[in-house]
This record gives C-alpha cells, sequence and structure tokens, in this order.
C-alpha cells in the first residue's frame, strides 16, 4: 500500500457539500430577501455554487494517501501541496462511519485521532470516502506496527474480520424510551432561536411583535395553546433526530476494543481501547430515573474524542440501571457496579436546602420587579429549586470497594462514578469555615479524561469519612490536621 491512492469520487461532492453548507447562510439571505435584482443575486449564487463544486473536485484531485515506513501519509492542498506524516505510535484510534454519500457506495469515512489532535475537536486527518476493504487495511496494518496482533496472525490475510462479542444492542422499545425523554426540545428552540438572530438585519421584528402583541391580547388560553404546540414541534423534531441518530445502538467486544456504532442516515463507530478506560459514570435524568432507566458512559484518556473537554463516551444509551451490572461485568471485571454507599449525614440536608434557597433568589427577584404580572410565575422555581436541592442531598455518597472509590452526586442528572485507585489523578479534600463548625467537607476526584479531567465532587460529608477517603488514596499520610 505504499503507492499514493485517491479517495473514492464521493470525497468530491463531500468536499463541495461541506464548503456549500459554510455559505448556506449567506447564500439564503441572498436569495430570498435580496430585494430587487434578483436575476442577478440568482446568477452571482449560481456562479459561487459552480465555484465552490470545482474547488470540490480539484481537492479531491490534489489529496492521495498511503502506508509508508510506519506511517500514514497524506498530501493536499490546491495551490500549496502540504505533506503530512502520521506515524503509527501516534495514532490513538481510527474510527469509521457510513454518511448517506458513503452508503449507497459500500464506502465509509475513517477519522485518524492522535494524542496531539486539536483541542478544538478536530481529527489529525479525515479519508472522506474509502472502501471499507481499504479501512479494514488500515486497520490492521495500525495493530501490526503497535505489536497487538499476535504472530499467528502474520500468515492470514489481513482484511480477514476479528472475532466480535455482542455487548449490547438497543432494543425498538428502548431507542423510542430515549428519543422521547432525551430532552433534545430545548435544544432544538435553541437553535432555531439562533438561526432568526443571525437574520436581525432582514426580518421585519416590529411588524411580527406588532402582530404578536395583537395576539396577546386573545387572552392567556392562547398563549398557552401557542407554547404548547411549539413545544411539542420542537419535542417532535428532537424525538426524530434521536430515532435517526442512535438507530442500531450496538457495542461490540473486539480483542482489546469495545467497538461501538450507530445511526440510521449516518453510520458511526467509535473505539474504545480497554487500557484507556478511565472509569465509569451511570447518569439518570429526571424522566427515566422513576422508571428504573440509566445510560452509562466511559471516560476514555484517548480513543474516540466526542469534544474538545472530555472524553465521555456513550456505552449504553438507555438500559434498567438493575441490568447494567449483569452486561457489564463479564468485560469489566475489576469494577464492583453495586457498591454499599454511605450517604451523606442529616444535618447536611439544611445546607443543601439552604444553597437551593440562594439560587432561586435571583432569578425569582428580577421577573418579579420588571416582568409583572408574567413574572410571577418565577415563583415556581422556588418549589423546585428545593426539591431539587432535596434530591441532592438524598443522593450524595461515597464508597470504597477494594481499589475503587465511587462517588454519588447530582445536578439536574444524577451521577455515579466508578474510579480505579490507579487512574485517580487528582483527589482533594476541601471544608469551608461554615463546613468546619458542622464538621463536613467535601470530597473532589478526578481522571485523566480526553483534554481535562472528570470525575466528581460531593459536598458537605462527615468529616471523618473524607478523611477515610483521603488515607485510602494517599497511601501513608493521616490528614486530621489537613482540614
Amino acid at each position: 500500500m505504499s503507492e499514493p491512492k485517491r479517495l473514492h469520487p464521493v470525497a468530491a461532492v463531500a468536499n463541495f457539500l461541506q464548503s456549500l453548507k459554510e455559505l448556506l447562510l449567506p447564500v439564503f439571505v441572498l436569495i430570498i430577501f435580496g430585494g430587487e435584482g434578483g436575476f442577478f443575486q440568482f446568477i452571482t449564487s449560481g456562479i459561487v455554487i459552480l465555484l465552490l463544486l470545482l474547488s470540490g473536485i480539484i481537492t479531491w484531485l490534489r489529496f492521495t494517501y498511503r502506508i509508508e515506513e510506519g506511517e500514514l501519509r497524506i498530501e493536499s492542498g490546491v495551490f500549496v501541496r502540504k505533506k503530512r506524516y502520521i506515524p503509527f505510535e501516534r495514532i490513538q484510534s481510527l474510527d469509521t462511519s457510513e454518511g448517506i454519500l458513503q452508503r449507497p457506495f459500500n464506502l465509509v469515512k475513517m477519522k485518524v485521532e492522535t494524542a496531539g489532535s486539536s483541542g478544538k475537536g478536530d481529527a489529525e486527518a479525515v479519508l472522506t470516502a474509502i472502501n471499507k476493504q481499504e479501512a479494514s487495511l488500515i486497520q490492521q496494518a495500525l495493530l501490526h506496527s503497535k505489536g497487538q496482533a499476535s504472530d499467528a496472525d502474520d500468515d492470514r490475510d489481513l482484511s480477514a474480520e476479528p472475532k466480535e462479542d455482542i455487548v449490547y444492542k438497543i432494543s425498538p422499545g428502548e431507542l423510542l424510551l430515549l428519543s422521547s425523554t432525551s430532552g433534545g426540545a430545548g435544544v432544538v428552540i435553541s437553535a432555531v432561536v439562533a438561526f432568526i438572530l443571525q437574520l436581525d438585519e432582514v426580518l421585519p421584528y416590529e411588524r411580527i411583535f406588532a402582530q404578536f402583541e395583537h395576539f396577546i391580547k386573545n387572552g392567556i388560553l392562547f398563549i398557552s395553546i401557542v407554547i404548547f404546540i411549539v413545544f411539542f414541534i420542537a419535542w417532535l423534531i428532537a424525538l426524530i433526530g434521536s430515532l435517526f441518530k442512535y438507530a442500531d445502538f450496538t457495542v461490540k467486544k473486539v480483542d482489546n476494543d469495545l467497538i461501538i456504532t450507530r445511526g440510521l442516515l449516518e453510520k458511526r463507530q467509535f473505539t474504545i481501547p480497554f487500557n484507556r478506560i478511565q472509569a465509569v459514570k451511570i447518569t439518570e435524568n429526571l424522566l427515566r430515573q422513576p422508571f428504573g432507566f440509566a445510560s452509562v458512559y466511559v471516560e476514555s484518556a484517548g480513543g474516540s474524542l466526542q469534544n474538545a473537554s472530555s472524553s465521555s463516551v456513550l456505552l449504553l444509551p438507555i438500559t434498567k440501571k438493575s441490568r447494567i451490572a449483569d452486561i457489564l461485568k463479564p468485560y469489566l471485571t475489576d469494577y464492583a457496579f453495586e457498591p454499599i454507599l454511605t450517604p451523606a449525614p442529616r444535618r447536611s440536608c439544611v445546607r443543601y436546602l439552604f444553597r437551593g434557597f440562594l439560587t432561586s433568589i435571583l432569578p425569582m427577584v428580577l421577573p418579579l420587579l420588571f416582568f409583572r404580572p408574567w413574572g410571577y410565575f418565577a415563583l415556581l422555581l422556588l418549589p423546585f429549586s428545593l426539591f431539587l436541592s432535596y434530591l441532592k442531598y438524598k443522593d450524595a455518597g461515597w464508597g470504597i470497594h477494594g481499589q475503587q472509590l465511587t462517588l454519588r452526586y447530582r445536578g439536574l442528572l444524577k451521577n455515579t462514578v466508578f474510579m480505579k485507585k490507579n487512574r485517580i489523578q487528582k483527589l482533594s479534600m476541601e471544608q469551608s469555615y461554615f463546613q468546619e463548625r458542622a464538621d463536613l467537607a467535601t470530597a473532589d476526584a478526578a481522571v485523566m479524561s480526553g483534554f481535562g479531567g472528570s470525575g466528581g465532587t460531593v459536598a458537605d460529608l462527615e468529616k471523618r469519612d473524607v478523611q477515610q477517603v483521603y488515607e485510602w488514596y494517599s497511601y501513608t499520610e493521616k490528614v486530621e490536621d489537613r482540614l
């Protein structure tokens, strides 16, 4: 595979669509809101689109890749020729996806992740369209270069598929429940608002608000119906989006990796090496928790980077919490998923409720002062905040099971984090003046994950419990005088 190869011609189309996507908003505004001179604007838009298409084709023609001397070598550039050599030892993972462009031609898109990938979450390199056999050859070459393939593999066909073990596969019922309770309606509404704000110079806002004010005069019932319809449509869009995103969600064990595949229109694949797993986290949201459902994430120091700040990868999107140990225990054998946890003491409850009261004061006062009578609805924030604070108190807890530290805490989501002692990068004990008077302290632990750290913080535990956790981690020191 030392001869330079081009990507499939579909890559030229992908390049064009990517460039068009970046100019979609200005082109849309130019065509729809351009006013007079519509024919000229239409011709201009056509020329721009044609240039983007030619650019996509030329970019495809100028892009080549090959494997040579233990490196993935990529050459690209339209006017300036760029050469990028990526040694296999720097590659963390090769993750593939099948989009609507690749799937009809039996192709995949391969992302190359390295330890030095961009802090913006970009991959080190992307092969937009290659056939599956080619992708398999690259993956096998990577394994052989790192010595992960056995000697017996040397004489076999590198394209042979390794043995797979199905860890988890989402059922239709779980997929529907996951999509229905994803909370994506707020994201949809925020995206729509952000898009509308981009058009503030071309939309007649004054006329729109004048019409809206006329509708408001029809009464609160009309407003309630409009709000319900808006949220229902946003929920429906989020539901459909989640169905497409998580369809056929499957987790497989392949050699020393966990391979996650998901997606209907775009089939994506993520790789999580077992030796890169830093911690396991179980999350329960307010909608799923009453029915006993939860999601599971793994914190990974490498493999498939999900975003710039963390490598928190969704492993089990939704399942009964009682089944998690049965699903994961055969593969993550050194984790105890059902440990006994010590809760926060009763006297901590007042502190949790008081913090909840303080955080709700400002959001309540401002609407009450400046947006009456609608501002009175802000009073509903107080009971919700106190209820959530009580849940935070009830869910706070910790536990030590051999070489494992378990922390349980809540924001809007209830989180239970399982961390092995040799993976913990930081464990700190904190105590404020008021905590000292109440003989309480806060435990904060973190493992290395992605470009930062991830872990958990549990506030207002017994001081002696926090000391026990610190002594368990510090090996030798006693900390009676530290807090």
